[in-house]
């Protein structure tokens, strides 16, 4: 009868272990989702919208067990304001929580709040620390952070090196950002040997995931032939990228290859087009530009009060060029 009553009690502790084990296989799932769309969409709100009403009890219930995972999820359904009511308070105290037993997400979210002041008073040195602690996990967006606080000396010692190293890191599994940064750093020598080459490499991996700065600067070097031969074909096919994610350089830039005709057909209207892209963002050469071809009729219908009214923004903002013609421009007839 003794064995018995060992044998059912077995059973009960072997049942009880398969159950946790499927909970937590389950939030593993559910957490490797979330980053997918994280890195997909630059945003969580969609997966949370749509599971913390359908999940809520569940991540509940394992957090109050001690999950970290359920806890870092329950904290987003309260940040987001979604199957919940939106309450800060709360999205901390989860976070924290997670933070405390190890949870690499949870560290580098907590960082990112006391780095800002969001939730909690800010605090740049507590941001790294808790940051270096996911970073050697092999969390990639902590390991971006704790690059950056190297690189800006952000709560820690500046290093130059140690950001690159950082960098390095969340380049090789992938991160977008890390990948730009290392580029940056190949690119002007810091903290590692210049090199235009190897510049332009990351570039193009950063480039290639939709980072518009990436996208610039790679065409840019196409168009110079550093790093990679000069391609001015290459160069408008990256510069048309960054330009119609609204990248006002990139727009002013990609103008330019089409009034000149460098990489693609000429096309004065094109280029106006692009330009007034620009130069509706403020860009300074661009609305000389745009001023220049109303004024000549160059690729618009020549339009002498449209011409001084974007030479005068530009002017307004101390660009000599355009003052000079504005000057020019107010001396021939009406």
């Amino acid at each position: 009868m003794k064995n018995q009553f060992m044998a059912i009690l077995c059973a009960f502790a072997i049942s009880g272990m398969a159950s946790a084990g499927d909970d937590n296989t389950r939030l593993k799932a559910m957490a490797a989702e979330m980053e997918s769309i994280f890195k997909l969409k630059g945003s969580n709100e969609t997966y949370f919208a749509e599971n913390c009403p359908k999940h809520l009890a569940f991540w509940q219930q394992a957090a109050q067990q001690g999950q970290p995972i359920a806890q870092t999820l329950l904290a987003e359904c309260y940040g987001y304001g979604k199957g919940v009511a939106k309450d800060g308070a709360q999205f901390v105290a989860w976070i924290r929580k997670a933070a405390e037993l190890g949870y690499a997400q949870a560290q580098t979210l907590l960082g990112l709040m006391y780095a800002e002041g969001n939730g909690v008073a800010k605090d740049e040195a507590q941001a790294a620390a808790l940051w270096r602690k996911a970073a050697e996990q092999g969390d990639a967006r902590a390991q971006v952070s704790l690059g950056v606080a190297y690189a800006k000396g952000l709560g820690i010692t500046k290093d130059e090196v140690q950001s690159v190293t950082w960098f390095r890191k969340a380049a090789e599994q992938g991160n977008a950002g890390a990948q730009f940064n290392l580029a940056v750093a190949y690119d002007v020598g810091l903290g590692i040997a210049q090199d235009a080459a190897q510049a332009a490499a990351w570039y193009r991996k950063a480039a290639e995931q939709g980072v518009a700065l990436a996208q610039y600067n790679l065409g840019l070097m196409y168009t110079k032939g550093v790093g990679v031969a000069k391609d001015d074909a290459q160069a408008v096919e990256w510069l048309r990228k960054a330009a119609k994610k609204g990248h006002a350089e990139a727009q002013y830039s990609l103008g330019y290859m089409y009034v000149t005709g460098k990489g693609v057909a000429k096309d004065e209207a094109q280029a106006v087009t692009w330009w007034r892209k620009a130069a509706e963002q403020g860009h300074i050469r661009a609305q000389n530009n745009l001023g220049v071809a109303y004024a000549l009729g160059l690729g618009i219908t020549k339009d002498q009060s449209q011409a001084e009214a974007w030479l005068r923004k530009a002017a307004a903002q101390g660009d000599t060029v355009a003052q000079d013609a504005l000057r020019q421009l107010s001396q021939l007839p009406k």
